[in-house]
């Protein structure tokens, strides 16, 4: 598959501590997200954050388990990402606690996806 030219990013700031039943939320909606066939799926950890209860969230040597903020981006054509919508937002309604959507215009300059061999 190739894509170029307009397109979307969607992107999906949520707590690390977020989950989809008994999954993390970001492991569900990357999955989702391949399962669909989108073109592409980034997890981004941030260090520190806050989102709409305004607490805090920072990275801590001693404590791995803190609730650090993530960002989700997914990019493909318009009409996919409209399609996914609908799926990933009753994903977040059911898991997410305090979450952002947002989805802005990219130009996709390459995406060619791979075959075997070199």
């Amino acid at each position: 598959m190739k894509i170029e030219g307009s397109g979307k990013l969607l992107r999906i700031y949520i707590g690390s501590n977020d989950r989809y039943g008994n999954v993390p939320m970001y492991e569900a909606l990357i999955q989702r997200a391949k399962e669909m066939g989108l073109a592409g799926c980034t997890i981004i950890r941030g260090i520190q954050g806050f989102g709409a209860s305004h607490d805090i969230s920072k990275a801590r040597i001693l404590r791995l388990s803190e609730n650090l903020p993530l960002l989700i981006e997914i990019v493909d054509t318009e009409e996919r990402i409209q399609h996914a919508l609908d799926e990933f937002e009753q994903m977040i309604d059911e898991g997410g606690k305090g979450v952002l959507m947002t989805m802005e215009n990219v130009e996709i300059l390459h995406y060619k996806k791979g075959g075997t061999g070199a």
